[in-house]
């Protein structure tokens, strides 16, 4: 009985042994194994001869590059070639000329209006015509009698001070009926029939289509309403908000390109005729206009289009578009490292132009890359990392 506990005793030990070596072993291997996995460099290929020949090795280059500034823009109507038109009187709108899109020139009729202070003020003129009659009547009597020495000269000056204030009320009242919209044609009429004008016309003082009209037949309106904006389209503003970083390269007088997605990208030419001398301290922009010529009327007020700058030319590094392969929104390029050996390095680049990408940070310019087949070789490349 006690040999036969010895016995269980030590075959209790021996498998206890047995496991704690083979819990050792195999946490040794998995230890190996992990080990392996992190030093492995996923980044780092070797590739095949066959397909190392199909690759072109070269460096980055410094060239004279000049950058493309692209800003979001929106056309607008040339306010030096637009004009608001409203009544000069409160009235009523008895009858409308004009619809939007009419092409008008200077001196048409937009709108007629009647009102009572243009009747009253035509009646206070023809008052003040008829007070310069009487008083010049009397002024020459007086002269006569004056001659005759029937007189003093007092009453002659009296009666010369009453013409004289008569004339100056006449083209007080005349000027009224000027400022309220009358022409001379008008008021020469009205002197020679005595007949009141009921009503007059809005008539534009600007060549050119309109493009807003905000009023309707009855409508009563005051001179403080706008109802009419005529605009010249043959040009039109461009206007822009450029990034403060890159306002420093924006003069006056410089040509850009505007492109205009809803024509198609139809690439147009423009003149900067302003730039902001302050910054919009929310967006840190500074507004340029541009002038842009319209003869087709092709661009149309409020559209949306792309203001592309173009800086003065610098010497960059630069690899082609064909060296950079891209990943999570990274770009990398393939250095070469050895006889068919090549590691993926990540860069910070800039826009592409004329198919080059400026070389900020990641690489220098004497190191080997691949500038052909980095596509290929990055193929490559995860099906490694997949085995």
């Amino acid at each position: 009985m006690k040999v036969t506990w010895i016995l269980v005793s030590f075959a209790v030990i021996a498998s206890l042994g047995m496991t704690g070596c083979g819990s050792n072993e195999s946490e040794d291997a998995s230890s190996t194994e992990n080990s392996a996995s992190e030093e492995r460099d996923f980044n780092s290929i070797t590739v095949r001869p066959e397909l190392a020949a199909r690759l072109k090795i070269g460096s980055p280059a410094l060239v004279d590059l000049a950058d493309r500034i692209q800003v979001p823009s929106r056309v607008q109507v040339d306010e030096e070639r637009t004009a608001h038109m409203g009544s000069y009187i409160t009235g009523r709108i008895i009858n409308l000329f004009v619809i939007l899109g009419d092409y008008v020139k200077p001196g048409q009729a937009l709108a007629r209006i009647t009102s009572p202070d243009l009747t009253n003020s035509q009646l206070a003129y023809l008052r003040a015509m008829s007070r310069v009659i009487v008083t010049q009547k009397a002024s020459d009597r007086a002269r006569h009698l004056l001659a005759a020495d029937a007189i003093p000269v007092a009453e002659v000056e009296r009666r010369q001070s009453e013409l004289e204030i008569a004339k100056a009320e006449m083209a007080a009242s005349k000027d009224q009926l000027i400022l309220f919209g009358m022409d001379e044609s008008d008021i020469k009429k009205l002197n020679k029939t005595g007949k009141i004008l009921p009503w007059i016309d809005i008539k534009t003082n600007r060549e050119g289509y309109v493009i807003a009209r905000n009023v309707i037949v009855g409508q009563v309106v005051q001179p403080s309403d706008l109802l009419f904006q005529i605009a010249d389209l043959s040009h039109v503003w461009v206007v822009g908000d450029v990034p403060e970083q890159v306002a420093r390269e924006v003069e006056l007088g410089q040509h850009v390109e505007i492109n205009v997605p809803a024509l198609e990208n139809h690439v147009l030419d423009g003149v900067i005729i302003f730039v902001s001398d302050t910054i919009n301290r929310l967006t840190r922009t500074v507004m340029t206009r541009v002038l842009v010529e319209n003869p087709e009327r092709k661009l149309k007020p409020d559209m949306l289009a792309n203001m592309h700058i173009t800086d003065p030319q610098h010497k960059s590094m630069v690899v082609p578009e064909t060296a950079v392969v891209r990943e999570l929104n990274l770009d990398y390029v393939f250095v070469a490292t050895g006889e068919n050996q090549f590691q993926r390095v990540p860069v910070e680049l800039g826009t592409e132009v004329a198919g080059l990408r400026p070389v900020y940070k990641g690489i220098s310019i004497y190191q080997q890359i691949v500038t052909e087949g980095a596509f290929h070789l990055d193929s490559e490349r995860k099906l490694a990392e997949l085995e």
